[in-house]
């Protein structure tokens, strides 16, 4: 091991001073919670409008589980893009990757908020819908990883933790974004003209959005870790074949460690609010207002456990995370269930505080299990994985699942396994956070306990 760690390929250099550090870590949150800004309001739109714009002859909720696997496709398209965008990453430079994914966002959701229906052009509109999705889907394959890489990378030793979860930011923070966009939008029309067009208005404004993004990124550095690789020679020539040869222990358990964020948060944002609206009678309205709620906790929660992550590891704050989320999956329903507004709220809270303690980390800590010049490729694979795996099905199994059963129960189990698995998972994984990211082992999986 000592031998191996020796010949690994690269040496640290200095990291940027605090002031630089925070125009980096700015860049990629705002950026990031673009991104998730664009990709959430398409999970709110299929739970709110999509099944009746795009797919109006079916029952409702056969509408609503193809509605909502439009919105999975994207996670498949985010596993192609982790790969394409990783490999380009890799090859060359963070920075390029980043201006690249979030172009490509912008042009396919500004595109979204324009497509006909399906009383205008027919069994085409969900097609377009489909294809524009999977642009979407692609683009975040790139974007995610490209912005940890970004400000982990770039951050002192003992702050790892704590910069990474501030790319973290931008999942509450984009989802927020699209929440008050819908809010406002339904607060402003009738039901009639939502359905009719004012859902595409939070889609169309995205672009603004954009450009704030596009011009932010045009002013960072490129990274340390990917500048020692290149000034070396040590970029690899095919990253995902080397990865795969190298690193594919830590893509395949990376991904299941972190399959429950993406269960649970789409819990949250997409099936929890398709079931408070159409299961308990909830408005529309008050279901935003719950998710834009716990949101805003999220924004202070997932920094403060990436903080404690530095200074306790990774691995404890994760598992704590994972087990909370397991054992509040039955309560969160529960509550619910009652009917009651304030019980909603404190549903969404709690959950939003094990999710928050489980995702806060969990970017630095994947990026701890990459040899740099496949570290891109590597981060980006393994948490787009995740989403494949939990957050791409959880809407559909969700609204099946409830179909079949007419009991939340069994969308409870159905969290609390995916909480299992990578619980399970978590600890098959070693916890680098005391190790120097540029001296993780490039050749074997030095990685994975044993």
């Amino acid at each position: 091991m000592t031998a191996q760690l020796a010949t690994d390929e690269a040496v640290p250099n200095a990291r940027l001073d605090q002031s630089k550090m925070r125009k980096i870590a700015t860049a990629s949150v705002i950026g990031t919670t673009v991104e998730w800004y664009d990709l959430f309001l398409f999970g709110t739109a299929s739970a709110l409008v999509f099944n009746q714009v795009f797919f109006p002859d079916l029952p409702p909720a056969v509408g609503t589980i193809l509605s909502f696997l439009t919105f999975a496709a994207a996670y498949v398209a985010r596993t192609v893009g982790a790969i394409l965008f990783g490999h380009f990453g890799d090859r060359l430079g963070r920075k390029s990757m980043l201006l690249v994914s979030l172009l490509t966002m912008g042009a396919a959701t500004l595109a979204i908020g324009l497509v006909p229906d399906y009383n205008t052009i027919g069994i085409a509109a969900p097609f377009i819908l489909l294809t524009l999705r999977i642009i979407q889907g692609l683009a975040l394959g790139g974007e995610w990883g490209g912005a940890v890489l970004m400000t982990v990378e770039h951050a002192p030793e003992n702050k790892r933790g704590w910069y990474g979860s501030l790319v973290q930011v931008g999942v509450p923070f984009g989802t927020l974004l699209a929440n008050v966009a819908f809010l406002i939008v339904t607060a402003s029309v009738s039901q009639e003209a939502l359905i009719s067009w004012g859902w595409r208005v939070p889609f169309i404004a995205s672009i603004l959005l954009v450009a704030v993004g596009i011009y932010i990124r045009l002013n960072i550095e490129e990274t340390p870790s990917f500048q020692q690789v290149r000034e070396q020679g040590a970029k690899a020539k095919l990253p995902f074949a080397y990865l795969m040869k190298h690193y594919w222990k830590q893509v395949v358990l990376g991904g299941i460690a972190t399959l429950s964020t993406g269960s649970t948060f789409t819990l949250m944002v997409a099936s929890g609010m398709n079931y408070g609206t159409s299961e308990k009678g909830f408005s529309a309205n008050l279901m935003l207002w719950v998710v834009l709620v716990a949101c805003l906790l999220g924004l202070f929660l997932i920094p403060f456990f990436g903080k404690l992550s530095d200074k306790y590891g990774r691995k404890p704050i994760i598992a704590a995370g994972i087990a909370a989320e397991a054992l509040l999956a039955f309560p969160f329903f529960w509550l619910i269930n009652t009917g009651n507004t304030g019980a909603v709220f404190l549903a969404y809270g709690l959950m939003m505080v094990a999710f928050s303690a489980n995702y806060g980390p969990i970017a630095t800590f994947l990026a701890e299990l990459f040899g740099s010049k496949v570290r891109y490729s590597g981060l980006s694979i393994a948490y787009m994985l995740s989403g494949l795996l939990g957050s791409a099905i959880t809407p559909a199994i969700t609204v099946w699942l409830l179909d079949l059963t007419g009991q939340s129960d069994s969308i409870a189990w159905y969290i609390a396994a995916a909480a299992a698995l990578s619980f399970v998972a978590l600890f098959l994984l070693s916890d680098n956070h005391k190790r120097d990211i540029d001296r993780v082992g490039a050749t074997t999986a030095i990685s994975v306990d044993h």
